[in-house]
Order: C-alpha cells, then sequence, then structure tokens
C-alpha cells in the first residue's frame, strides 16, 4: 500500500484529518519488524486556540517544538509519567495542530505486538493510546519522525463512511474548559478496538 501524502497532513482544518484518518494504516518497522494497525479512533486537537492542546496560546516549550513544524512528523510525548501517546502534526509550518491516534484495529505483527507486552493476557492490547505505542514498539526516539520515512508511517486504507463516525468530546481533558466540550473525538461506530470512554 501506499503511504499518505505530505498534502494530506497538510491540509488546514484538523478536524477533517482527524476524520479521515480513521480507516488508514499506522506502521512501524523496527530492525526490520512490522507491525500494524487500522486506525479506528482519533482526537483532533486545534493549536493555539484550543486550551486542550499542548500549545495553546502559542505555547512553545522543548516538549511543544514539534507541533510547529510542517505537517507529515510524528509527536511523541509521556503522559502522566506511564504512556507514550503518539500523535500526527499537522497543518503548515508553524500552525501547531495536531490529531492523536487513540485506537487501532491489528493487523500485522500480532505476535510481536503480544510480546512487547511480556506475554501478559491483553485482548485490548492496541485499544487506548498508550497501549497502541506499547504494541507497536513506539518510544521517545520517534518524535520528529517523518511519516514518510521508513521507521513510522501510515499507508492509504479505506474511507470510513460519514455515517459510521461517531463524534463525541475528547477525553480527559477536562482541564480545557468549554474547549472540553468541543466534539473532536472520532471512532468508527461498533468497532471493538475502540477505547473505553464512549
Amino acid at each position: 500500500m501506499s503511504k499518505l501524502p505530505v498534502t494530506f497532513y497538510r491540509q488546514q482544518d484538523v478536524t477533517v484529518i482527524a476524520r479521515q484518518l480513521l480507516g488508514q494504516h499506522l506502521v512501524t518497522n523496527i530492525n526490520g519488524e512490522r507491525t500494524s494497525g487500522i486506525i479506528v479512533e482519533t482526537e483532533a486537537y486545534a493549536g493555539i486556540t484550543d486550551r486542550a492542546s499542548h500549545a495553546w496560546n502559542n505555547r512553545r516549550t522543548k516538549r511543544t517544538g514539534i507541533m510547529y513544524a510542517a505537517g507529515g512528523v510524528s509527536y511523541i510525548y509521556l503522559c502522566y509519567g506511564i504512556h507514550y501517546l503518539f500523535n500526527v502534526v499537522t497543518n503548515i509550518q508553524d500552525v501547531p495542530d495536531a490529531v492523536l491516534i487513540r485506537a487501532l484495529q491489528p493487523l500485522e505483527g500480532l505476535p510481536l505486538m503480544q510480546a512487547r507486552y511480556q506475554h501478559k493476557i491483553r485482548p485490548s492490547y492496541t485499544s487506548g493510546p498508550g497501549n497502541l505505542c506499547k504494541a507497536l514498539g513506539i518510544d521517545p526516539s520517534f518524535n520528529g519522525e517523518s511519516l514518510n520515512g521508513h521507521k513510522v508511517w501510515i499507508e492509504a486504507g479505506s474511507r470510513i463512511p460519514d455515517a459510521q463516525i461517531v463524534a463525541t468530546p475528547r477525553i480527559g481533558v477536562q482541564y480545557a474548559g468549554e474547549d472540553a466540550l468541543r466534539l473532536y473525538r472520532y471512532y468508527v461506530e461498533g468497532n471493538r478496538w475502540v477505547s473505553q470512554g464512549k
């Protein structure tokens, strides 16, 4: 399958990108071992105007600097000191929009995904943004990686019809006030790999 072109990531509406990412395939290739999954849940973060975004109010830090790159690179950060989360940087240079990938339906490399949990029983190992990063081997070394490179990328999959996409408020952003109510979380209706918090 072909990788999504850089023009896809540089569209100006982050909510459009978040919806269009559903059905596409997130892939990692680590030491020649490929794992992948169908994206079934995303959250959009609208840069400097969105209180839920790390870049709200034009905040630039060592962590958020990569969000100001031109769309088409990854943004990885540590959440609650426990889980790494994978985000797609979107829009043009200096417009720090991003999409959090929240859940995948596994496609390739299931034994390897399971082994990364040290053989713990976890039937939902790609459900939730922290779980999917562990399953795909995503760690801080992925931060800033080109999504047209050879380590992590997104391949064209199948378009999810609008009628099958559910929009809800994002999870865990209560601190964002009114912005917490934005319907910026999207998932494929009925897919069992969607994270909890529906």
